[in-house]
């Protein structure tokens, strides 16, 4: 239930001294053991409330039940294959979602562990596209402390609330431990990629202690950010007047969630390592063909911490030993025998059996004194195996190999290195924190939003793209036609962190790619659209929360934009049936930018999505352009250019059937052919003929600065008919209609209506239309679809009538998008409207993840309706938070863009009347700059 002050106002300002007592916080005022000022914050004996899904309405429910049924037989059909089908609404998680998330461990890309803000580890992401949801109760922190004298002594895991079973007589499991800590004296403090929890005084009122966790999420570091593995530093202060033994305990299930303990075969070892590094390897063999994991879990050993470990111990009664003797044996001794590190490997565990491992870390403190305790945790799972057979080595194995040994190297290396992670991150985060301009929950909700891109599916591998030779490009760009543009070789291979420049433009790009290894082949990237909806970077939802990735791993998006430049020019023939409708067609079409690349064989069988046929989405081309424009300008990456160059026409040129009046814009079909899937369009709509706008204005800009001069003003000549006609079809005076259509919702606010001005604005690029229009138009989505909803406490509904009644024909045309909130957001601040964007977002803010909302921190949703109910939780969109700070810092490159309109920089000649619709232009520049090579226009994959 959500408290019923949800929508009071309240100062979103959290001090920390709200949450822990200020006396506290000066001790632990060292080696950035205290929280942040700006976090999000919990107590860790609040609630994890259920959350509550969405449901659909009588009408909604008849207006799709052939879409039921289609999707159901769908649904069946794919598990008689063994494969789960991208979407399933109809088969429910067994573990209900609460509000009971937190910051996930480890960097980007080598599979996923969450942890929740109550500490259980749980949301396991080690197989791509496979998310157990339910937490691994034996995977805990615990502690013990005895003080001299002998009489007070405290043993208690160190995670609130009650277990099931606790009190069985006779229970051998983990219910026979400690479970003593209440947890109202305990909090938790997010701030992506690190979080701190402190026990103020429990369960030793005379014992401070706090755990800071820390992942390598390093910005422009493409090695250590690919890493999986994560650090838990324990500062322990004692404020009394004894010495206290503590002895922190880490236990580990030999598990990658779910059921998967159960399996059998499961082995672990315990090691000694370099530097003091000791602990015990898991090697966990994974059920259904899929490859090993191996974790490691380890402490550091000091002059004043002492680390014992017990490799082996299990849940049940027939277990030796057993959980309960394990705790015994640690409530007694505070420590493991030492003789434990040469027991070598265990036998393996039986079906039905659970193994489990601890590591012991033991240190007396001093009255009044000081003591640091680190623990780490790694997980190598080199091999990426996906369901239809391809198979990749995941990117970390370019530094640590592809040994299952290889978590022992990482586990030392997070130990060692954890303090210059750090430092590298609070570099990154300390401009944004200390700025006072911004509000404090915008600081700390932009940094914990990016947890998707750990949390999010995400899988990176170490495959290469088709390499591209920059000087022969350059050598053969230079037999292209050119008029004033002229691009020389220090352009083409332009250095990571340079400044070039442009002599077509006159501007500087100076947008850093990477401040270390500028030739770094950073290899390949995928995201889940969501856990719900498994599909590999989902390109209509890219196009929103791309924004984080060009701020932080450039190369990564601009390798990402490749894959799909490489995907438009491709073709593959088979034959899928459309469920919408029933209407069969092909898998790709050559030309259409594929909506997303894949579920069970991403980059080989692209649109795993089957409900429309998205090759006539009328958002996914000009989509692609203007994200290839933003990145290409922001940059001032020429061989990116030149790459991606052959499939901006093409997709361009693909665009032309759908202007059936010849009048520069492209129609929509009566359908849901856009990213609001459901949400039928009429005619000429906002949403997509403002994004066609934008990209041809994209498309001709980038054909100027690459020298291609024919097409740079069939863009314009096509832009210069579109635009006049766009504004008659449906600007009404005070904004765009949401289409030109007659339906109910014709003239409905949609608050996404400009988002072809929110790129155009991000990239350099003049307004498409004048800054009445614009400002009108944001003023009424403010008006109306934020500050009508609760008050403007919920974010923008994506339509909303005249009249002031939200538009339900629809399920997503009630919805709350957090992610299109954002990007809304991010235009109002383009357009001068910084007080109003941030009153937007904030409500995203509010009802997602402030303590009154409604428990959706570190799992946004899609969407949200007018009562809170989610839709498709731990969603990629929301990351378009990072649009706003884009806003708010443009690159140089796009601050100081031409004041001369690149549109009038394009003289229209006879060029201009030319059908562009032959091969012949996109070939030429294409086979001379060898961006992909000449297979490329036959490619049939």
């Amino acid at each position: 239930m959500v408290s019923g002050n949800l929508f009071h106002c309240r100062k979103n300002s959290w001090p920390p001294e709200e949450y822990i007592n200020r006396n506290t916080l000066q001790l632990f005022d060292f080696d950035s053991a205290a929280p942040p000022e700006h976090a999000w914050r919990r107590k860790l004996n609040c609630n994890a409330n259920l959350l509550r899904e969405f449901s659909v309405t009588f009408r909604e429910a008849i207006k799709m039940v052939r879409l039921g049924i289609r999707l159901w037989s769908y649904i069946r059909e794919e598990a008689s294959h063994g494969r789960k089908a991208p979407i399933d609404p109809f088969t429910r998680e067994s573990c209900k979602p609460s509000a009971a998330q937190g910051v996930p461990l480890g960097g980007m890309g080598s599979g996923s562990i969450s942890r929740g803000f109550r500490g259980e580890f749980r949301q396991w992401q080690i197989i791509p596209g496979t998310c157990e949801g339910s937490p691994v109760m034996a995977n805990q922190f615990s502690i013990f402390i005895s003080r001299d004298g002998g009489n007070k002594n405290y043993a208690s895991v160190l995670a609130p609330g009650q277990h099931e079973g606790l009190g069985k007589v006779g229970d051998q499991g983990i219910s026979s431990w400690g479970w003593n800590l209440g947890g109202q004296h305990s909090t938790y403090h997010a701030l992506f990629p690190r979080a701190w929890t402190v026990y103020d005084g429990e369960p030793d009122p005379e014992l401070k202690i706090s755990c800071r966790q820390i992942s390598p999420f390093i910005p422009h570091n493409y090695r250590e950010s690919s890493l999986p593995t994560a650090v838990f530093v324990y500062t322990l202060v004692n404020s009394g007047k004894e010495r206290a033994k503590v002895s922190l305990l880490f236990t580990w299930a030999n598990s990658i969630g779910g059921i998967s303990h159960l399996s059998g075969d499961h082995v672990n070892e315990p090691f000694i390592g370099e530097d003091g590094v000791s602990g015990v390897l898991l090697h966990h063999k994974t059920a259904k063909g899929n490859p090993p994991v191996t974790f490691a879990v380890a402490a550091c050993e000091t002059q004043n911490v002492s680390v014992t470990v017990l490799p082996c111990f299990g849940l049940s009664e027939g277990s030796s030993p057993t959980a309960k003797e394990m705790w015994d044996k640690m409530v007694q001794d505070g420590q493991f025998n030492r003789e434990n590190f040469n027991s070598g490997p265990c036998m393996s565990s039986s079906p039905g059996e659970t193994l489990c491992a601890a590591v012991s870390a033991s240190a007396w403190v001093e009255p009044h004194g000081k003591c640091t305790i680190a623990f780490g945790l790694s997980w190598s799972s080199p091999k990426v195996k996906f369901l239809k057979g391809s198979s990749y080595h995941r990117r970390y194995t370019k530094f640590y190999g592809t040994s299952e040994r290889a978590a022992q190297d990482l586990v030392h290396h997070a130990l060692t290195n954890y303090k210059r992670w750090e430092e590298d991150i609070e570099k990154w985060q300390n401009p944004i924190l200390k700025d006072e301009k911004l509000p404090e929950w915008y600081k700390f909700t932009l940094f914990n939003e990016l947890y998707f891109l750990v949390a999010g599916g995400t899988v990176w591998i170490d495959s290469p793209l088709p390499v591209t030779n920059i000087n022969e490009n350059q050598r053969q760009l230079t037999n292209v036609e050119y008029t004033d543009v002229k691009v020389t070789e220090a352009e083409a291979n332009n250095k990571q962190g340079t400044v070039v420049e442009n002599t077509a433009t006159g501007h500087h790009r100076s947008v850093k790619l990477d401040p270390q290894n500028d030739n770094e082949d950073v290899g390949r990237f995928l995201y889940l659209e969501g856990v719900e909806y498994i599909m590999w970077n989902t390109y209509d939802v890219h196009f929103y929360a791309s924004f984080a990735l060009l701020e932080l791993f450039p190369k990564i998006e601009l390798n990402i934009q490749r894959d799909f430049a490489k995907a438009v020019l491709s073709e593959d023939g088979r034959k899928v049936k459309f469920l919408a409708e029933g209407n069969w067609g092909i898998r790709k079409v050559r030309g259409a930018v594929p909506h997303d690349l894949g579920t069970h064989d991403p980059w080989n069988e692209m649109n795993a999505y089957n409900i429309h046929d998205t090759s006539k989405w009328k958002d996914l081309n000009p989509k692609f352009v203007l994200q290839v424009y933003r990145d290409f300008s922001a940059t001032g990456d020429m061989a990116f250019g030149v790459d991606v160059w052959p499939a901006v026409r093409a997709a361009m040129e693909y665009m032309e059937q759908f202007d059936r009046d010849n009048d520069g814009l492209i129609e929509n079909d009566g359908f849901p052919d856009q990213t609001y899937d459901a949400w039928t369009v009429h005619g000429v709509s906002a949403y997509c003929g403002c994004l066609w706008l934008a990209a041809l204005q994209a498309a001709a800009a980038m054909a100027f600065q690459l020298g291609d001069k024919a097409f740079a003003e069939w863009c314009k000549t096509k832009y210069l008919k579109a635009k006049p006609a766009f504004e008659e079809k449906l600007w009404n005076g005070s904004y765009f209609n949401y289409d030109s259509g007659s339906s109910s919702n014709s003239k409905s606010i949609q608050a996404d209506q400009l988002a072809g001005q929110w790129y155009t604005a991000s990239s350099g690029l003049p307004s498409l239309f004048d800054d009445f229009k614009i400002q009108s138009a944001l003023q009424k989505i403010y008006d109306f679809n934020v500050m009508k909803v609760k008050g403007g406490r919920m974010g923008a509904v994506n339509g909303m009538h005249p009249s002031g009644k939200v538009d339900e024909s629809c399920m997503q045309s009630r919805e709350i998008w957090t992610g299109v909130t954002y990007g809304v957001a991010a235009t109002m601040i383009l357009a001068g409207k910084e007080k109003e964007a941030f009153t937007t977002a904030e409500g995203i803010f509010i009802a997602g993840w402030s303590e009154e909302g409604y428990g959706y921190g570190f799992q946004t949703p899609e969407g949200w309706t007018m009562d809170g109910h989610f839709r498709s939780l731990i969603y990629m969109r929301p990351l378009s938070i990072w649009a706003m700070q884009w806003a708010l810092n443009l690159p140089k490159a796009i601050l100081e863009a031409p004041t001369i309109n690149i549109m009038d920089r394009i003289h229209l000649s006879s060029f201009s009347s030319r059908s562009s619709q032959n091969e012949s232009g996109v070939r030429k520049i294409a086979t001379k700059a060898k961006c992909f090579g000449n297979s490329v226009f036959n490619c049939a994959c």
